[in-house]
């Protein structure tokens, strides 16, 4: 598993904002080998769905058009995926799940604008973030011991970056007033001037 998403899969574990008990959206746990279950949502009229993986939606997994009861499934699913449900409403199980099904999953759905010309877009719900795991990985619990040490973390490095900034204001202004205080030197002068009362020149 690349360095990337082991950082995406932290920060959403640290911060606990997506997790979701059930299979309709956030983050799913699995071991490898169980099977997780993807329930793509839409409340319009849609003619084409599409559940695709990747943070850039960049592979396609499946793609459903209408109430047609064939599927385009990808090589690496094939033979452990199956989609139920009537048509805009699919539940996606994928069985038999490995490391390389850990991802996010995407629920597209595609409609044709006459308007326009041109197909439209849109993300139905229940779109997730699979890691498929070992149950000893470290990273699967966000316990709140774990949240509490995470904020405590958080703030001493806010305070301390917050202590650097102000320490380098106060030099910067310190600095400053400095140089405006700091008495002038007193130059020389060897100008010749002229005595008005006597009309003569001095030097």
């Amino acid at each position: 598993m690349s360095a990337v998403w082991l950082k995406v899969i932290t920060i959403l574990c640290l911060s606990c904002t997506a997790l979701s008990g059930t299979e309709t959206g956030g983050v799913l746990w699995k071991k490898p080998g169980e099977p997780v279950t993807i329930q793509c949502r839409t409340f319009s009229d849609q003619e084409s769905l599409s559940l695709k993986k990747g943070l850039k939606e960049e592979h396609d997994v499946l793609f459903k058009e209408g109430n047609s009861a064939k599927d385009t499934i990808a090589k690496e699913f094939t033979g452990r995926l199956q989609s139920h449900g009537e048509f805009p409403n699919v539940s996606i199980l994928i069985k038999n799940l490995t490391s390389g099904d850990t991802g996010p999953y995407w629920c597209i759905y595609t409609k044709f604008d006459p308007k326009s010309g041109q197909l439209i877009q849109m993300k139905g719900t229940g779109s997730v973030l699979l890691v498929v795991t070992d149950s000893s990985d470290s990273m699967k619990q966000c316990d709140p011991a774990s949240n509490e040490l995470v904020l405590v973390s958080v703030v001493i490095s806010a305070a301390v970056l917050l202590g650097i900034i102000m320490g380098f204001f106060i030099w910067i202004i310190k600095t400053k007033s400095s140089r405006r205080t700091a008495k002038p030197r007193r130059v020389a002068n060897n100008d010749v001037y002229e005595d008005m009362r006597g009309g003569t020149l001095r030097r």
